[in-house]
């Protein structure tokens, strides 16, 4: 392979995708103008399927989807103003969310590279949109699970709704499988390996940096739904995931775009329009904030030694590791303030290992997450206001208000707030838009509630 300038790479092909329905692997293949094809490959368990008339014409329109979604992590090597599709045309429409997705979900690594990427990724459009017919898909749930708090809170509110449920991840995380066989559920764990030499690529000098994954993921779960014959794919991600970190000079920058209402209700419309009619892709935990999310984890203990929200074990360590709580980055920090209102100190110390309000090296983290002197981090964390609530909660405790962070923040920076932006009980409150369905919606909303 000749060394890759990205300053000469002029367009970016969709070269052609496929699935294999003996198999259960669909190829998705990229390049940059005339170079070597780049091709990952996402595997659904439980071939062969059986896929015919209208299944296999949807199953075909979720892989067109998925290839051109998941292409964002090979455009983003070099970022060349043209693109092409050369084996298929798509209609306005999937032009238009996929666009979307590349400029919202680029926000962040736009953002670090000094780029502008306004109007730079612009799709072909040659076809009409078809509306999309119902499949008739059984009545079940895959539910994306990622280890941490939200989606086991989302996995024990659909058990209690007497929803049939499989537990979905996607890639080789053994902490993921851990939590998922804690749940008792099915299982369903599929591969993602990403082409090789984007890593090649990115060892001599691609661009690089954060990709919208969760739209990744969910391009990935619509099309294991489809080759499952299942008609709901479910995330758990909250109101708090819309808003962004307010940097001065450029405005909001969201890292986790993907997991904010405005992707989700494109995404999930769009999938029944034009993919399958009866298929419903909704996040469970859209009308809730992170604390309101933390108040319903902290109703059972069942998860306590196997649920983890660190990004650094996902990073770095690879397997699981014996402590799954890093104590120093913007998730620990966050997960920690969120669950302390909400449980007996002596579990949450129990669960981390350590107290981490009662560390005074630890303070530059906290005050990013409370927007204080800094904006929030580029992290799947709370509000700022969710943060200042917890921490006003905490100081008017016994139990954590002689804590060193607790009493800087009772001291420092409680006096500079008004008391009633400090509430915790209106941050509680569930409301908002979301894409549950109706009748699910009203007992959760009760289970929620209690």
């Amino acid at each position: 392979m000749t060394a890759f300038d990205k300053d000469q790479v002029s367009r970016f092909r969709f070269v052609r995708c496929d699935f294999a329905a003996d198999t259960g692997v669909a190829r998705l293949v990229y390049a940059f103008d005339d170079g070597p094809e780049m091709t990952e490959t996402v595997t659904v368990p439980g071939a062969p399927f059986r896929l015919d008339g209208e299944r296999a014409a949807a199953v075909q329109r979720a892989l067109r989807l998925l290839h051109l979604i998941a292409g964002v992590s090979y455009y983003k090597a070099a970022v060349p103003a043209q693109v092409s599709i050369d084996s298929y045309a798509i209609d306005a429409d999937t032009a238009a969310l996929v666009e979307t997705v590349y400029l919202n979900g680029l926000g962040e690594f736009a953002y670090r590279n000094g780029l502008n990427l306004r109007g730079r990724f612009r799709l072909p459009v040659e076809a009409q949109a078809e509306p999309a017919q119902p499949l008739g898909l059984r009545a079940h749930a895959l539910v994306a699970i990622g280890g941490g708090k939200d989606s086991l809170v989302s996995i024990e509110a659909l058990r209690r709704a007497d929803v049939a449920a499989t537990v979905t991840w996607i890639g080789g995380s053994q902490l993921i499988r851990a939590c998922a066989e804690r749940t008792g559920l099915p299982m369903l764990n599929v591969g993602r390996a990403l082409a090789p030499e984007l890593f090649e690529l990115n060892r001599q000098g691609a661009w690089n940096g954060h990709i919208p994954v969760t739209a990744v993921n969910s391009a990935i779960m619509v099309l294991a739904a489809l080759v499952q014959g299942v008609d709901q794919v479910v995330f758990s991600n909250e109101r708090s995931a819309s808003y962004g970190s307010q940097i001065a000079g450029t405005g909001e920058v969201n890292h986790q775009w993907s997991k904010g209402w405005a992707f989700e209700k494109a995404f999930g419309e769009h999938v029944q329009r034009h993919v399958a009619a009866d298929l419903h892709y909704y996040s469970l935990l859209r009308p809730l904030s992170e604390l309101a999310v933390a108040r319903q984890f902290a109703k059972t203990d069942y998860y306590d030694a196997h649920f983890s929200s660190c990004n650094r074990n996902f990073h770095i360590l690879g397997e699981r590791p014996v402590n799954r709580w890093c104590g120093v980055c913007p998730k620990c920090h966050f997960v920690f303030l969120a669950l302390a209102p909400f449980m007996p100190k002596t579990r949450l110390v129990r669960i981390f290992g350590r107290n981490l309000l009662d560390d005074g090296e630890q303070a530059g983290g906290f005050d990013a997450l409370l927007e204080f002197q800094d904006h929030k981090p580029f992290e799947c964390v709370g509000e700022g206001k969710e943060s200042r609530a917890a921490m006003a909660a905490l100081a008017a405790r016994p139990e954590w208000k002689e804590d060193a962070l607790v009493k800087r923040f009772a001291s420092l920076i409680q006096p500079t707030l008004a008391a009633d932006e400090l509430k915790i009980e209106p941050l509680l409150v569930i409301d908002g838009e979301h894409r549950i369905p109706a009748a699910l919606w009203e007992r959760l909303r009760a289970d929620f509630a209690a």
